[in-house]
């Protein structure tokens, strides 16, 4: 069976504005360009739940933080943990948020639903081994489970 694009949908959980999902969207087309897997909403070890988490092919695990409006910001001081869980943090925003709002120690992207534009790069903190371990294995396990359920969505609980 092959499954068309319109049948194979991003359906939102409910925690994520439109411009939220739309930002992700044209964060993961920018990653995907620069050789980048990602999943989106990946619940980390913390407890925590990373909008975006990308791995390259060498293996550098990165967590993108979206903020949607200069309110999303302020209000969310859970970052900080993020760093825990990859070698570089970057927040992504649209372009109506002012960037000089955001962290200087994290890389910062601007984005829309059809693309993204770097505008600082994030600094490398390298994750210990046993930790990008977990992280890989948690990614890919997310991976794979999202992926059964498009084809048997009632096949399977957790992720």
């Amino acid at each position: 069976m092959k499954l068309s694009e319109t049948e194979i949908e991003f359906v939102a959980d409910g925690r994520q504005s439109e411009t939220a999902l739309l930002v992700a969207r044209g964060v993961r087309r920018y990653l995907a360009g620069l050789g980048y897997s990602s999943v989106a909403e990946l619940p980390l070890a913390s407890g925590r739940r990373a909008d975006l988490v990308a791995l390259g092919d060498n293996g550098e695990i990165l967590i993108v933080e979206i903020k949607s409006s200069i309110a999303d910001f302020r209000v969310d001081q859970k970052w900080p943990d993020y760093r825990f869980h990859c070698d570089r943090l970057f927040f992504a925003i649209p372009d109506h948020v002012p960037a000089e709002i955001m962290p200087e120690d994290a890389g910062l992207i601007v984005a829309d639903a059809y693309g993204a534009c770097l505008l600082r790069e994030a600094p490398e903190h390298r994750l210990p081994a046993a930790t990008r371990k977990a992280m890989t294995l948690r990614y890919a396990r997310a991976a794979a489970e999202r992926l059964h359920r498009l084809f048997d969505p009632d096949g399977l609980s957790g992720v």
